[in-house]
């Protein structure tokens, strides 16, 4: 049998080269595609108007700055969520059984003593804050800052013209 130079295949890679060639391609590829998900689904300019916070120098950055030491620093709102509502409960001496945090329904109750109807105005409103009482108050109940949603605080303030408020602990 005649001697014949050995056969060589260019631009084969042996198994694992291949393998791990195509490994990398499919990891990039795979980062490519996450990055360019995650950009697509950031936030845009016009969402900023809708409570999304902006930049460092952003307006929240400024209206923060120019608060003053006492005064608490103006947070952004998200649209359709909870606000803050205080609200004057008549009995002073249940508001300090509240806790920051706590589950009430607040209940107004009519002026009358003959048959007034008491009616259930706010379910679930978390307490945010219990301030203490200031100097010389009298018997005019205490006060209690609630987290509920915005049409809920409409009724709350309603309700607080004209009727006394209470409250029952979840």
């Amino acid at each position: 049998m005649p001697h014949f130079a050995p056969v060589r295949v260019r631009g084969g890679l042996p198994l694992p080269g291949r393998l791990v060639r195509h490994r990398r391609r499919a990891v990039a590829v795979g980062l490519a595609v996450t990055a360019a998900a995650l950009v697509a689904a950031g936030p845009r300019d016009a969402d900023r108007s809708r409570g999304h916070p902006g930049h460092p120098g952003g307006p929240q950055a400024v209206r923060a700055a120019s608060a003053s030491p006492g005064e608490r620093p103006v947070r952004p709102r998200h649209a359709g969520t909870t606000v803050t509502a205080p609200v004057r409960i008549a009995d002073a001496a249940t508001v300090r059984l509240l806790r920051p945090g706590d589950r009430v329904d607040v209940i107004a109750a009519g002026e009358t003593v003959s048959g007034g109807e008491a009616r259930v105005v706010a379910r679930g409103a978390r307490v945010t804050e219990v301030p203490g009482p200031p100097d010389g108050a009298g018997d005019a109940g205490a006060l209690v800052v609630l987290s509920v949603p915005r049409d809920t605080a409409a009724r709350l303030a309603g309700a607080s013209a004209t009727a006394r408020l209470a409250v029952t602990l979840w």
